[in-house]
């Protein structure tokens, strides 16, 4: 009977990223050949995935990166089921080398088929969750393109952030962090009001029509009140109208045009865990 090597186990483990005993009993059972050692550790992630795909994978590290050029970016979310495996540094790691590698595409889809050192990420998926022991997915995937983009991971990666600008200038990579920390702490549900929904705006509509008619308001003045509570809405509530967080007497877009007069923010996105 074959007995493996330290070595061979110590390989396979850097290889894999599985336990020792794991190693050494695949590679027993592959009589020594280490690809096919490689193929029954997937194997068992594959059951152990199986077995765990009606768990909630509500843990896990959210990651954004931006390209050299600074004209695109991607945020993904590694999900995991427990808060001690998303602050492991070897999960953290892969969700970051995941996210750089999520450059390249435009999709979840295209990514989840991509090529990662000679499988699939969704194999390679399937492979850590039986080495981890818990059910890991890609959840989030956003792309942002603009003329110059830039990124904010906030402590713990919890939450992450890219916002685009509309020109590449002197103070461009500064103003754009600034701006997705904004999007991290406040969380706009729009850029700006031509962004809000209809439906959004219809319901604040109603909620405060039905209070200020209870409050006894004309109805002849109503009207005159809700474009004023409109404006509030969309001044707490979109980004380029919120008060800047680092200096809350000017709004994002005046902070934006201190850096240059001509910039504006054209985009953002954000992922948050639940």
């Amino acid at each position: 009977m074959y007995t493996p090597v330290a070595a061979d186990v110590a390989k396979l483990r850097n290889t894999t990223g599985a336990g020792m005993m794991d190693c050494k009993k695949a590679l027993t059972e592959a009589e020594g050949d280490f690809e096919k050692a490689i193929e029954i550790l997937r194997k068992k992630g594959q059951k152990v995935a199986a077995n765990r795909a009606d768990r909630e994978s509500t843990e896990g590290a959210v990651i954004a990166k931006v390209n050299a050029d600074h004209t695109a970016g991607v945020v993904i979310a590694l999900n995991c089921e427990t808060d001690f495996v998303a602050k492991n540094e070897s999960f953290v790691k892969l969700a970051h080398d995941f996210a750089e590698r999520a450059l390249n595409f435009d999709s979840k889809e295209d990514f989840l088929a991509s090529d990662y050192n000679g499988i699939s990420v969704a194999e390679k998926l399937i492979e850590q969750t039986g080495v981890i022991g818990e059910k890991i997915e890609i959840g989030a995937f956003e792309k942002l393109a603009g003329d110059f983009v830039g990124s904010y991971i906030h402590a713990g990666n919890k939450i992450a952030t890219l916002t685009s600008l509309s020109a590449n200038v002197e103070g461009a990579e500064d103003a754009a962090k600034s701006v997705a920390m904004q999007v991290a702490a406040m969380n706009p549900i729009a850029l700006d009001e031509t962004q809000v929904s209809q439906e959004v705006i219809d319901r604040e509509l109603e909620i405060e029509r039905d209070i200020l008619t209870k409050e006894g308001k004309p109805a002849n003045i109503i009207d005159n009140i809700l474009k004023g509570k409109m404006q509030k809405f969309y001044k707490e509530n979109t980004l380029v109208h919120q008060a800047f967080i680092k200096d809350g007497g000017m709004s994002v877009a005046d902070f934006v045009k201190s850096v240059n007069g001509d910039l504006k923010v054209t985009g953002f996105k954000r992922v948050a865990l639940s």
